[in-house]
């Protein structure tokens, strides 16, 4: 070990790796500790407002059963006053289940000696059973205290209600919570007669809406008068616990204020620790009722794929570190090796050794420079004084050469720097997607279905044409490149709308979702003597950009004429090219942004290509809502 730690002292290229990884780290660690939070925040964010879309397609499938059963009872309700006797009130019972597939039992129960010969009280009821539906008349049960008929009675006005049995005498019948519509019946008089109710089974509700949660552990509540549970996936809590039960003021006071919410018909997002776990419980009134029904969604099912997050990147984090360090001291050490010779040479010469020969370095850096400063030097000392002045005014000379070729030099690097990495970037994403489905589709043989499959190769499709077109791109710039006289040979005869129909078709299978549209005011004979590929490539280049780039809702490609020129116009909406860019449009190499996608070539090459088959190209700078390239061949 102390030999170890003598050697990183005595090292150069260890003292300079290991500085450089000191600085590094706490930057990298507070960069990546700020994206985590601020991801963190954005999956809640999404998570919420996912929650409120579910809750309200949820509440619209809730709301649509409740007003089918109150329908079905307000367009019926008159016949009872028109027909008040027993076997019209028990068809009219039994039609209302028959004929309204959604409704799970109608209650017909009149005021008490009603009808005298079927004693004090009378009700006519359907119930509607998995295979069957049951029609009959009660005598026995008191129902003049339930909350469905005391309620509206009460109130002179219909409304919904939420009933349970609780007795032995309806347990054949009624075996599960109902959420009942209720509505008082008057004779001419204006005299309560009779109450009419129907059901909806809220278990049958419940299962309908419980089909589309969005996450795992993800459910949902429904409170009525005074916080108490109607709809819960605990059964044992409904009617018997409110949303209070159980929850302290001071340490649950989260608790308290959703309860608050629900109860005064408020609508909203909150976060709450439920049974001792933090939820995101999105809540909003049911029309019409004095209900609540919220979503409730655990935050360790909506943080799942966040959390496992730091298990992928730590060990990738340790490799990355251990990597750059490596990579730093060979660099570095590679970089100061021409210091250790010139350290050996300096270290003879000074022992007197003055016509050892110090060589000239290839190298332009500070390195090479101070290497070639010392050879000069040691020439100076070899050579007679009155040539002093001389080799002083040459070594100046050569000095400003190296500084001048080593600016040249420094730029054209950091091109080719970009350029390399730029195309490394663009390479690299559609390649690592060909290889991961490639690996999903090799791991999952004939497990993931045919159409899941077909959307895999579909992807890995559409990125290998992605590394095709990039190919193509480079291969012509190389040419272009390597002969800037190269001409195209213009062999083919081609249908102008034939070519911008086949350039459209090709640009639909990269963007299937997005909508071209073709307008030409040429006759389908019109053609050019031109490059068919050549001219089919440069139409692609401008609309698969215009997809690229644009809002994909207005993407014209035009064909027209006039006396002597054909002109191809491509069209899109968006934000089009600032002014400042437009002049460098068609530059190598120019983007809008470092960020910017792309290589900046595709832009540059097209004009090439158009100018190769004598036609030009242009920026239609008059237009405003997007971007309009314009492209005009001669007809002859």
């Amino acid at each position: 070990m102390r030999n170890i730690i003598q050697t990183i002292r005595q090292s150069l290229s260890w003292k300079l790796s290991l500085g450089i990884m000191l600085m590094a780290i706490p930057i990298f660690g507070l960069a990546l500790g700020i994206l985590s939070e601020l991801s963190r925040e954005d999956i809640k964010n999404e998570a919420t407002k996912h929650a409120a879309s579910m809750l309200n397609t949820a509440m619209q499938r809730f709301s649509r059963y409740l007003e089918m059963a109150q329908t079905a009872t307000d367009i019926n309700d008159w016949q009872v006053t028109a027909n008040l006797n027993p076997d019209s009130l028990r068809n009219l019972s039994h039609y209302i289940i028959a004929f309204n597939g959604h409704v799970d039992g109608c209650w017909i129960s009149t005021e008490p000696e009603v009808f005298p010969e079927y004693g004090r009280l009378f009700s006519a009821y359907t119930v509607r059973k998995p295979d069957t539906i049951i029609t009959s008349i009660d005598q026995q049960y008191d129902y003049s205290m339930e909350t469905w008929y005391k309620k509206p009675s009460i109130l002179g006005k219909p409304c919904w209600t939420v009933f349970s049995n609780k007795t032995d005498h309806l347990s054949d019948i009624l075996d599960e919570v109902l959420a009942t519509y209720s509505k008082p019946l008057y004779d001419a008089n204006n005299r309560l007669v009779a109450v009419i109710a129907t059901d909806l089974s809220l278990r049958r509700l419940s299962n309908d809406i419980m089909k589309e949660t969005p996450y795992k552990d993800s459910y949902f509540i429904m409170t009525g008068e005074e916080g108490r549970f109607c709809l819960h996936p605990d059964s044992t809590k409904i009617f018997n616990e409110t949303i209070f039960s159980g929850a302290d003021p001071k340490k649950n006071s989260d608790i308290f204020a959703l309860g608050y919410e629900m109860t005064t018909g408020k609508q909203g997002t909150m976060s709450v620790k439920i049974d001792g776990k933090k939820c995101l419980v999105s809540y909003q009134p049911v029309p019409g009722t004095e209900w609540s029904l919220a979503l409730v969604c655990p935050e360790r099912s909506i943080l799942q794929n966040y959390n496992r997050l730091p298990l992928i990147l730590t060990p990738l984090i340790i490799i990355g570190m251990l990597l750059i360090l490596l990579f730093s001291i060979i660099t570095v050490a590679h970089a100061i090796r021409p210091l250790n010779k010139l350290t050996e040479k300096i270290r003879r010469i000074s022992a007197g050794h003055y016509d050892e020969q110090i060589n000239i370095s290839q190298y332009s850096d500070i390195v090479g420079r101070l290497q070639n400063t010392f050879a000069a030097m040691q020439r100076s000392l070899s050579t007679h004084v009155r040539n002093i002045q001389q080799m002083n005014e040459e070594a100046a000379k050569r000095n400003d050469e190296l500084v001048r070729a080593s600016e040249l030099a420094r730029i054209a690097d950091h091109q080719k720097a970009m350029f390399i990495q730029n195309v490394s970037h663009q390479i690299r994403t559609p390649l690592n997607i060909i290889m991961g489905f490639s690996q999903v589709l090799k791991d999952s043989k004939n497990i993931i279905p045919d159409e899941e499959a077909k959307g895999i190769s579909d992807m890995i499709k559409q990125n290998a044409d992605k590394l095709s077109r990039m190919v193509i791109m480079l291969y012509d710039s190389s040419v272009r490149s390597l002969n800037k006289d190269f001409r195209l040979c213009e062999d083919d005869i081609v249908s102008c709308n034939e070519i911008a129909r086949e350039s459209i078709a090709s640009i639909e299978e990269y963007f299937p979702d997005v909508p071209m549209n073709f307008k030409s005011e040429v006759a389908d004979s019109l053609t050019l003597h031109t490059n068919r590929l050549y001219l089919k490539r440069i139409l692609r280049e401008l609309l698969f950009n215009a997809c690229k780039y644009s809002d994909c809702k207005n993407i014209w490609l035009r064909v027209s004429e006039n006396e002597s020129l054909v002109r191809f116009t491509v069209e899109d909406t968006g934000p089009g090219i600032a002014d400042e860019y437009a002049s460098q449009l068609f530059d190598l190499f120019s983007k809008s942004s470092d960020l910017t996608e792309g290589l900046g070539i595709g832009l540059p090459l097209t004009r090439h290509h158009v100018r190769n088959l004598g036609g030009d190209i242009r920026l239609d700078t008059d237009y405003k809502d997007g971007c309009r390239f314009i492209i005009e061949f001669s007809k002859t």
